[in-house]
């Protein structure tokens, strides 16, 4: 079985939690001295080693003194998150970045978000490094991936799934949209925007009004305030 790479305290406590297999544990003395959960941790699969030794398997230094490999990642239906009662979901259109990616996951799962869609092509992936960004968010969040993210959008919507455009420059003014029922926000890349096919696929647009001088938000800011405002309007 091909394996994937987890690494960060956090990234893998969620592991351990969520869906999928941990096949190995590796983590330094410092941090199963830190961590109790890793001292807990009856497993044979939990093998003490060095931080240089950690770093090399890893690829990195950013791992925490915790790595583990876990059985490859399950991506979700898009179509079955869309179908589901009032759906949620952060639609995010070649962001490449993997922090953004993590970041925008920790948001929607904080939020109780159904999921989150990526396309296909030109968009990060669910890696180590977004793994670690969403602090482990990933492993309970639905995530799926749509070979045309135009398409997948122009499919889905309809009366019960309405689909909205981020927006910096003009839309309605997040506190005066309807939020409270079916929605998709679609993110932008952070300089590119949309893709017209995509913003074409929309129902409308939405912005955050900003009361500084900068333009806008970070994608995952932004994604947070809108998730957020969308679940506070539905009561939760």
């Amino acid at each position: 079985m091909t394996a994937d790479l987890v690494y960060g305290r956090r990234a893998v406590r969620e592991a351990l939690r969520g869906r999928r297999e941990v096949l190995e544990l590796h983590a330094s003395r410092r941090a199963v001295a830190a961590e109790p959960w890793l001292r807990e941790t009856a497993a044979p699969r939990l093998r003490v080693e060095q931080e240089r030794d950690l770093s090399a398997l890893a690829g990195t230094s950013d791992h925490q003194g915790v790595v583990a490999l876990c059985e490859p990642y399950g991506y979700a239906d898009a179509h079955e998150l869309a179908a589901r009662e009032q759906p949620l979901l952060a639609c995010l259109d070649q962001v490449t970045d993997p922090r953004n990616l993590g970041a925008v996951c920790r948001s929607a799962e904080g939020a109780g978000a159904t999921g989150v869609v990526i396309p296909a092509h030109g968009s990060a992936r669910i890696t180590p490094a977004v793994c670690r960004a969403s602090a482990g968010a990933v492993e309970h969040l639905p995530v799926a991936v749509v070979p045309n993210l135009a398409r997948w959008l122009n499919e889905t919507k309809g009366p019960e799934l309405w689909v909205w455009a981020a927006s910096a420059e003009s839309g309605t003014p997040m506190w005066e949209a309807d939020l409270a029922g079916g929605v998709s926000f679609v993110f932008g890349a952070e300089g590119r925007g949309l893709r017209p096919l995509v913003r074409r696929a929309c129902d409308a647009a939405v912005t955050i009004p900003l009361g500084g001088r900068v333009e806008s938000l970070n994608v995952s800011v932004a994604a947070a305030l809108l998730l957020y405002e969308a679940r506070r309007q539905r009561g939760a």
